[in-house]
């Protein structure tokens, strides 16, 4: 019950503070420096806006996806053995999918432009990065173990 609380608070932690930071972009706030911009751009796309031309029907996939995604961790016992990682990642999913649904396109606001332009992105973004690095780590880790080294 324990592990199903921590991947729950995770998940709804990590989505409150999303939809949360990109309030305040709906808003209106922004802000400029030489190298960094935080201002508010709407992907219809996925990465790089990729798959764009799927308009509406990209929404749906994703939830396709992130339900599989869900039954495949429910399925093999993932949660039980990350169940922070799991929630933060589920949680920064749920945070783009809902915004395909009440925005139309995903609210992103973090633009790298010193030296060379980089992707806009946004906290879940950065979230789902690191949740992935984290259940790499844990695989590697687990494997390593597993071995006997």
């Amino acid at each position: 019950m324990r592990l199903w609380v921590i991947f729950f608070f995770a998940a709804l932690g990590t989505w409150w503070v999303d939809q949360g930071i990109k309030a305040l972009f709906l808003a209106g706030y922004q802000w400029q420096s030489r190298c960094l911009s935080l201002e508010l751009h709407l992907n219809r796309g996925v990465a790089f806006s990729l798959f764009a031309f799927l308009g509406p029907w990209l929404k749906w996939l994703q939830v396709l996806l992130i339900a599989g995604m869900l039954l495949f961790f429910l399925k093999e016992g993932w949660i039980r053995r990350h169940p922070f990682a799991l929630g933060v990642l589920l949680g920064a999913a749920l945070g783009n999918l809902w915004d395909r649904f009440a925005h139309g396109a995903v609210v992103d606001y973090v633009y790298w432009h010193c030296g060379f332009d980089f992707a806009v992105f946004n906290y879940a973004d950065v979230m789902i990065d690191l949740s992935v690095a984290w259940l790499l780590w844990s695989a590697w880790r687990e494997h390593r173990r597993a071995r006997g080294r």
